[in-house]
């Protein structure tokens, strides 16, 4: 499963990796768990400890880069959302939804019509970019093209192979009107590391990289391919230089950056601005907000100073990569032999159902979603989970209280965020209507065309709209959880409360210790470095006296240094400022749920269940990589590898007597250096 998390602290998502959490006895729960032949002491490799005889015995599936808990949370949603889009058609009940979610399902999976068509679907897009005859029908052409397709949630930089990409939301100090974001994109690589990385094996994957955009183009039917992915890798590697660093990208004081339609002809000469945002339907808009100012500079004046016929080749380039996956065969296996093996290390693509089943939750995911929760997530489930978040947020206020450090100024904005936080359990309040997307049980790659046409209009129907601060930005079947803190809300999607991260059956201690940390965790994203500098409202806004804020950063720093200390190989830390904020919400949600945990259990608590607790928190980040995904991850991803993740229990003092863990351990830390933040 793909890190859903942005270090954009506009969406801020845990992805909690790892293999099923099981019901741990308190008999066991201090047992020593194997890693190969030699014990493990909690105190040394908490994260071995726990999950070492998993990690030893486990094989990651040939068709995955990783495997873990969510990888079968995963499998068992796909299951039961197969059976219920199969039932559609028998059932002459089934919404008019429900039908369209199987005509998007039978559609993908008619692989013999999708192999008759062949290239054929791509034509009369590859012949409007052919007939694009000067500059200002190129800047028409990428107008046109741009979408609300950056995903907040699914990449660092809000990824788009768009040369820009377009994302609406409500603007960072206008809490109460949406506005349209403009962000960098143009890349096929995930970053910009990957083209100005120096280590050998950056620059093999740019080797790879090319030979694929030859491939693509050649699949295309284009000739003399090898020149012309000459000529589209050295204008990405050109864009990439332009673009902001994830550090810099995750830095929301350098996104808010309001241009005017003349601060565009000033600050990124080259192209025609108002010309492109009329292409682009977004012509009725004033102003909008640059979180990425280089990068749009940087890419106009390659617009300007870049032939033509290099930007027809960019241009078809990444039309045919992003069409792919709704093409025949040989499309498919090629982007798989990129992306999939080069680029994660995964041997064997995925079988056509999964990815059919993931596209078709991509392109109807409330649909999909309401089906799933009707038969699979219960009210009693929802209210014994919004039990246990009104516990969580309860004991993250109380512990706010005891900070002695915070002012009473300082404390009372933040409990008014508390009060004011939307907590989304299971599902939306209400539910989109996809009345307006046509879809045809005969038409895959349409399908996926109007598919995006009508998420691009209904996020641009927002910014005519009123903010929705209950709106969601998962869809109920996911297997992840978000903090959006401009919303000043926390989704928790009904795929992610299934056992074994939520158990009816379990104790408090595992089920507090499991979703519960992944709760809190959320809470806290409203106060980590990025959430932080927002208010109740959800406005920027710096809230905090200059006396609170200075100890934040220290203490926050601290947390960069001891996760920058993690090596797992030679030649590559984690990076400490990268992954600051997860961090942080994982230390102070780990705090929070282990208070609620004490406080709901009473006189029932005990060491014994103190070890449960912080057992099913590490069983929850059991996850095992395949070692390019795991290096792709620590570039690019804001969470730290799993086994950090459960190595966060270091700094809570009750984590000590639970395991015995002695001074001279691995893991210990004297109580001076136990981070504490919130």
């Amino acid at each position: 499963m793909q890190a859903r998390f942005t270090p954009i602290k506009i969406a801020l998502i845990i992805a909690l990796c790892g293999a099923p959490i099981m019901s741990i006895p308190a008999s066991a729960a201090g047992q020593v768990a194997t890693a190969g032949v030699a014990a493990v002491q909690p105190g040394d490799d908490f994260f071995n400890y726990v999950n070492g005889e998993w990690l030893a015995t486990t094989e990651i599936p040939a068709d995955r880069a990783a495997w873990g808990a969510t990888s079968v949370m995963g499998e068992q949603t796909n299951a039961r959302i197969l059976q219920l889009i199969e039932a559609v058609p028998g059932d002459a009940k089934a919404s008019a939804e429900a039908k369209k979610v199987a005509a998007f399902y039978t559609a993908y999976m008619d692989e013999a019509a999708i192999e008759a068509r062949g290239a054929a679907p791509l034509t009369p897009m590859l012949a409007s970019i052919a007939a694009i005859k000067d500059k200002a029908g190129l800047q028409r052409a990428i107008g046109a093209s741009l979408r609300a397709d950056v995903d907040p949630l699914n990449a660092t930089n809000f990824f788009t192979e768009n040369l820009f990409g377009i994302w609406v939301a409500q603007g960072l100090t206008e809490p109460n009107r949406n506005v349209a974001y403009v962000l960098q994109g143009g890349l096929g690589m995930p970053d910009r590391a990957y083209y100005v990385g120096e280590s050998p094996k950056m620059a093999d994957l740019r080797v790879k990289y090319q030979q694929h955009i030859a491939a693509m183009l050649a699949l295309g039917g284009f000739d003399d391919t090898p020149a012309r992915a000459a000529r589209v890798m050295a204008l990405e590697m050109a864009i990439a230089k332009a673009h902001a660093s994830r550090e810099d990208s995750a830095d929301v004081l350098k996104a808010n950056n309001k241009w005017t339609l003349k601060d565009f002809a000033i600050k990124a000469p080259g192209i025609d601005w108002p010309a492109l945002f009329k292409a682009a339907r977004l012509g009725d808009q004033s102003s909008f907000i640059v979180w990425h100012p280089s990068a749009v500079t940087g890419a106009a004046a390659l617009v300007a100073s870049t032939d033509l016929e290099t930007w027809k080749d960019f241009l078809a380039f990444h039309t045919i990569n992003r069409a792919a996956p709704n093409l025949s065969k040989a499309f498919v296996d090629q982007r798989f032999a990129f992306y999939g093996k080069a680029l994660s290390g995964t041997p064997e693509q995925l079988a056509r159902s999964k990815r059919a089943l993931a596209a078709t939750s991509g392109a109807l995911g409330e649909p999909v979603g309401h089906m799933y929760v009707e038969k699979y997530f219960p009210a009693e489930h929802k209210a014994r989970v919004r039990q246990m978040a009104d516990n969580i947020i309860a004991a993250f206020g109380k512990r706010i209280d005891k900070l002695d450090w915070m002012a009473p100024a300082t404390r009372a904005q933040a409990h008014a965020k508390l009060k004011t936080l939307y907590v989304g359990i299971g599902y939306p309040d209400k539910w989109r209507s996809y009345a307006g997307l046509e879809v045809k049980a005969d038409d895959a790659f349409g399908n996926a065309q109007r598919a995006e046409a009508f998420r691009t209009a209904q996020q641009f129907a927002k910014l005519h709209q009123k903010v929705d601060r209950t709106e969601w930005a998962m869809s109920p079947q996911t297997i992840n959880a978000v903090n959006m803190p401009m919303q000043n809300a926390i989704n928790i999607p009904a795929g992610y409360l299934q056992a074994p991260f939520f158990d009816p059956k379990a104790s408090d201690a595992q089920n507090y210790g499991a979703i519960g940390t992944t709760i809190g965790h959320e809470v806290s994203h409203s106060f980590d470095d990025q959430g932080a500098q927002f208010d109740a409202q959800g406005r920027l806004r710096d809230w905090w006296t200059k006396d609170d804020l200075a100890h934040f950063k220290a203490a926050s720093s601290k947390l960069v240094a001891q996760y920058g200390a993690y090596r797992p190989f030679p030649d590559l830390a984690v990076n400490g400022t990268l992954t600051l904020s997860e961090n942080l919400a994982d230390l102070a949600g780990m705090g929070a749920a282990y208070d609620a945990y004490r406080a709901a259990m009473g006189d029932q608590a005990s060491v014994a269940l103190d070890r449960e607790f912080f057992i099913g928190n590490a069983l929850k980040n059991r996850n095992k990589l395949r070692e390019p995904a795991l290096r792709q991850r620590i570039l690019s991803d804001g969470h730290s590898p799993s086994q950090y993740r459960a190595a966060t229990a270091r700094n809570l003092d009750p984590w000590y007597p639970a395991f015995d863990v002695k001074p001279g351990q691995g893991l210990y830390l004297a109580p001076t250096d136990r981070v504490k933040v919130w």
